[in-house]
């Protein structure tokens, strides 16, 4: 299922078994897949872990967010076999959740940054909070988050283009790898983002629509690497 610019009432299901949709992405040469509870993100409790569990054991690395709120949730997850949990509105809500479960799960802990004009979101998507997605980036960054995922809700769905500008501030003001997700429908758009500094790029309405497939993301995504890093080569 797909929400556009993270709204309930504006849901397209692409697929009735998730573990279908993801085996065919695996079959195209996906190497990770991102999977969101939808249900967990909106009740707070992830819904769907029995799927999730199934994902994850098809072979390539998962993360999953969505209803993670608690260190419980985020240890069943693992225990799952997800390589990755996303946090969300736990960021905003309880810094020190954040600090322990970085400290106890390293490396596989990711928060979710999901803004509408320069502000977080929180629970699933149905709250704006005061907070700013730099400040709380900063402050994730001090607390030892190792991965932030960056979405720009107005993009999200859209299949309009990336907020390649947002994405780029972002990068620019942390030390810690971003990945890009929302508006991403061609493979320039792609490009754009790995020109930007985005470790990786999340694509959903637009594979599931046939406007880009993942062949010509990931290629895209390797040739702005590669030009990336032989320009700074040059300048070295």
């Amino acid at each position: 299922m797909r929400l556009f610019q993270g709204r309930y009432d504006r849901e397209t299901v692409f697929d009735s078994d998730p573990v279908d949709a993801a085996r065919r992405w695996i079959d195209a040469g996906a190497t990770r897949l991102h999977v969101v509870d939808l249900d967990g993100a909106r009740s707070g409790d992830p819904v769907n872990l029995p799927h999730v569990a199934r994902i994850a054991g098809l072979g390539p690395p998962v993360q999953c967010g969505g209803g993670v709120r608690d260190a419980t949730r985020a240890r069943r997850l693992l225990d799952a076999g997800v390589d990755r949990v996303i946090l969300g509105t736990a960021a905003v809500h309880d810094a020190a959740l954040v600090e322990s479960l970085c400290r106890d799960h390293p490396g596989a802990i990711v928060v979710s940054l999901d803004a509408c004009d320069g502000l977080v979101d929180t629970d699933g998507w149905t709250r704006i909070s005061r907070v700013r997605a730099a400040d709380l980036a900063a402050s994730l960054e001090e607390l030892g988050v190792p991965r932030l995922v960056y979405t720009d809700i107005s993009r999200d769905g859209a299949m309009t283009e990336p907020n390649t500008a947002a994405l780029r501030s972002l990068v620019d003001a942390v030390g810690v790898p971003v990945i890009a997700s929302g508006g991403v429908a061609a493979p320039e758009h792609v490009a754009r983002l790995a020109a930007a500094g985005a470790e990786a790029a999340i694509i959903g309405r637009a594979l599931y629509d046939g406007a880009l497939t993942l062949a010509d993301a990931m290629a895209a995504a390797a040739s702005a690497t590669a030009a990336t890093a032989a320009r700074k080569a040059g300048d070295a």
